[in-house]
């Protein structure tokens, strides 16, 4: 397989991803600005912070009013990580390995492009807002769905999930990790209603508000959110299932190619340190530090897959 082949699968996966996770943030964001009435613009700057274009939008505008934060977020060209850049290099990457993809899974990338295209073309209103947001998760929901039904489960399949996982993982670690920096007024809020408010949306971001709520009753606590999203190995969101499927997909990659690179390695360690952490450990020693540590594996490890493209032909 040539490398080329297995950049595109890559990242035509982790721009898909990357889209959805955006779309989910501002629709919390969106919900918490209904609820709270004051403060709105402090919340958006958290999102911003949470998609990694904080620094790319004050380019723009000191100031962060929910709706020049959406539109930035949504459909701003000159943001690498709005959800129509991402949806535009995602189909992008697909259309460069289309002879790599089944047509059903081609025809889904495609026609959700033009179908979201569409719609962020216009300007976004609040009251048109959560059905633009519902229709870009239900378009990359049927995408991946289309994905993982039509394809063979392949090298092609194995590139195309480490992708979305190592996508999905980055999206987590950093929203956690913006909670207690940037989202948290002060101190003196946690446990009390501001708190609440930021707990849920950033459960709501990961897909992980209605789970949370079967493990633990609704208890909004710290430690609790924080072992959900880094070690609970059932939650398909939290770095430990992320980090599960790299490695089984790393290791179907082996067995096929009968050798391992680098890459190998450095996922086995992440993997093993959060199934032997323990949150009591990582809330002592620094939450904080911790997800700023496990981001830099990631990054490390998205390079080592890159560079090892060649390994694979």
């Amino acid at each position: 397989m040539l490398g080329r082949t297995a950049n595109g699968l890559f990242w035509m996966s982790r721009y898909l991803e990357r889209a959805e996770n955006i779309a989910r943030l501002v629709d919390a964001g969106f919900r918490m600005s209904l609820i709270r009435q004051a403060n709105t613009e402090e919340d958006w700057a958290g999102v911003l912070e949470s998609a990694g274009v904080r620094e790319v939008y004050g380019e723009k505008s000191a100031t962060v009013p929910g709706a020049a934060a959406i539109d930035f977020l949504m459909r701003d060209k000159s943001n690498p990580s709005s959800v129509v850049n991402c949806i535009e290099n995602g189909r992008n990457n697909a259309r460069m390995v289309r002879t790599a993809l089944t047509r059903e899974s081609w025809e889904a990338v495609n026609e959700s492009w033009i179908q979201i295209g569409q719609v962020l073309s216009k300007k976004i209103t609040h009251a048109n807002l959560p059905d633009v947001i519902d229709l870009i998760k239900r378009r990359i929901s049927l995408m991946r769905g289309t994905f993982s039904g039509t394809q063979l489960r392949d090298e092609l399949y194995n590139f195309a999930m480490l992708g979305s996982f190592m996508e999905r993982a980055d999206n987590t670690a950093r929203i956690l990790d913006v909670k207690y920096y940037v989202l948290l007024p002060s101190l003196m809020h946690v446990g009390g209603s501001i708190d609440n408010f930021h707990w849920q949306s950033i459960l709501r971001s990961v897909s992980a508000h209605k789970s949370y709520s079967w493990v633990y009753e609704s208890e909004y606590k710290p430690a609790n959110i924080a072992h959900f999203l880094i070690l609970n190995r059932r939650m398909p969101r939290s770095l430990a299932f992320c980090y599960e499927a790299i490695n089984s997909n790393l290791a179907h990659l082996a067995r096929d190619y009968k050798g391992q690179i680098p890459a190998h390695e450095t996922a086995a360690r992440t993997r093993d340190s959060l199934l032997t952490a323990s949150i009591d450990q990582i809330m002592e020693t620094g939450l904080h530090e911790y997800l700023e540590d496990f981001i830099l594996a990631n990054d490390k490890l998205a390079n080592e897959i890159t560079e090892g493209y060649r390994f694979y032909k």
